[in-house]
């Protein structure tokens, strides 16, 4: 019986002749299993920020429940950046030695079902117990994200993948406080801790059913992808060759280490703010209603989402076309720190709640406008090291975050709400003026 050559089972022409006898064949084209794996990671930035985002939605209705102080709640808050920041290094060397498949199933799976726990707290200390355990989780989460792409992505789409994870993260962010807010209108609290908690154990059954650790370990990889990855990183990168012990003696006295180290600690102090506060400030000094507060919470994160996307890609153009790295990075980021200081003050002292909401997407563009600069000056500064350089910036960076979480539920008691964030304004004038003494051009002396 003759079979159709498009059905299963069909006999394929031979190599290099067409199915009328030709040699017109071209050869197979790669597979593109390595942007299906940039998509899962995608998806599990998005993830991490739904399931830290969506207590701040809920801090009116925690608050109303329970009766906690705005002091209290700041402490709920900061366990989490607390354990974020702590666990960083060592929940990453987790996942050195597990590798990002079984690693990334582990942890999202841990904060996942944490995330659900949290409807299990009866009082502060154990709904701050449950939120410090959650962050331990979701700090190996960037890290190991980060090392699963290593060995799949190539040079040249790096770049690309990076400001996508992370625009994925504040696009998470940004939509949380909308479906947060709609679920407890109609189910309670409760509901949405369960719902985003379900959400990150579903996407760890399939990252574990898909991902493989290496290219040549994945089923559906074909030879001609294969050759593509491991013909830009080399095939002992790709197969995650051994690498040499990280000289952290170098990196911890290098002078621009701590410059870019205190730069980023002004950025997360106020994406701190923004993702942890600014929920309750629309309705709390706003009188913003809970089922607008989700809208309006939601707008500065997609602006922020933009900002992301766009600030690193106009660095990398910038130096591509002037050949002068260390202009690229710096003009960039001192742009987008001066617009966020600059449009937080009209955000404070207006009295329409939609125009501070709109002044407050400017302030969040510009300084998401910084990330792709902040993340990319690792890599240009770091070399073969620009993993443990970044770790370094972000661990002091969400110490700042951290710092936020309590030091603005302080200020707002003792001076009001406009107090709180012209801290974020002065912060964002300090990080413009760090970056002028950034030099993106000048690599660090690493072995």
């Amino acid at each position: 019986m003759d079979r159709h050559p498009n059905l299963p089972g069909a006999a394929a022409p031979e190599a290099g002749h067409s199915a009328a006898g030709g040699n017109t064949a071209s050869p197979p084209r790669p597979t593109r299993v390595r942007h299906t794996v940039l998509g899962l990671t995608i998806a599990a930035y998005m993830i991490t920020y739904m399931d830290r985002v969506v207590i701040s939605a809920a801090v009116p209705s925690i608050q109303k429940e329970f009766g906690f102080s705005i002091i209290t709640i700041a402490w709920i808050l900061s366990s989490f950046q607390w354990s974020y920041a702590i666990f960083q290094v060592p929940v990453a060397w987790l996942g050195d030695r597990l590798g990002p498949r079984r690693a990334l199933t582990l942890i999202v799976t841990w904060w996942s079902v944490l995330t659900s726990a949290t409807t299990l707290a009866w009082s502060a200390a154990s709904m701050a117990a449950i939120r410090f355990l959650f962050g331990m989780g979701e700090a190996g989460a960037f890290p190991i994200a980060t090392r699963s792409l290593a060995r799949w992505m190539r040079p040249s789409e790096r770049g690309f993948a990076q400001g996508a994870t992370h625009a994925g993260s504040r696009l998470g962010g940004a939509l949380t406080p909308a479906v947060a807010a709609v679920i407890m209108a109609r189910y309670g609290w409760r509901a949405a801790f369960f719902a985003f908690g379900c959400l990150g154990i579903l996407w760890s059954a399939v990252w574990h059913w898909y991902y493989r650790d290496t290219p040549a370990e994945h089923p559906s990889v074909n030879e001609q992808e294969r050759e593509l990855i491991e013909g830009s990183l080399g095939s002992r990168n790709a197969a995650g060759g051994e690498r040499d012990s990280v000289p952290w003696k170098t990196i911890l006295a290098s002078r621009q280490m701590w410059l870019l180290s205190a730069i980023y600690v002004c950025y997360a102090y106020n994406i701190g703010v923004y993702l942890v506060w600014f929920p309750k400030y629309l309705n709390d000094s706003r009188g913003v209603s809970l089922e607008r507060m989700g809208l309006y919470a939601s707008l500065p994160l997609l602006a922020g989402t933009a900002g992301d996307l766009l600030g690193g890609w106009l660095s990398d153009v910038w130096a591509r076309r002037s050949g002068d790295l260390r202009a690229a990075r710096r003009a960039i980021a001192i742009a987008g720190f001066l617009m966020a200081a600059i449009c937080i003050l009209p955000a404070c002292y207006t009295s329409s709640p939609f125009t501070s909401v709109c002044y407050s997407c400017l302030a969040m563009f510009g300084l998401e406008l910084t990330v792709g600069v902040s993340w990319a000056i690792p890599l240009d500064i770091g070399g073969n090291y620009a993993g443990s350089v970044a770790a370094v910036m972000n661990t002091c960076g969400n110490l700042g975050g951290a710092t936020a979480s309590v030091a603005t539920g302080y200020v707002v008691k003792l001076y009001g709400w406009n107090a709180a964030f012209l801290v974020m304004a002065a912060l964002c004038g300090v990080a413009a003026i760090l970056h002028l003494w950034i030099r993106a051009d000048r690599p660090m002396a690493l072995p």
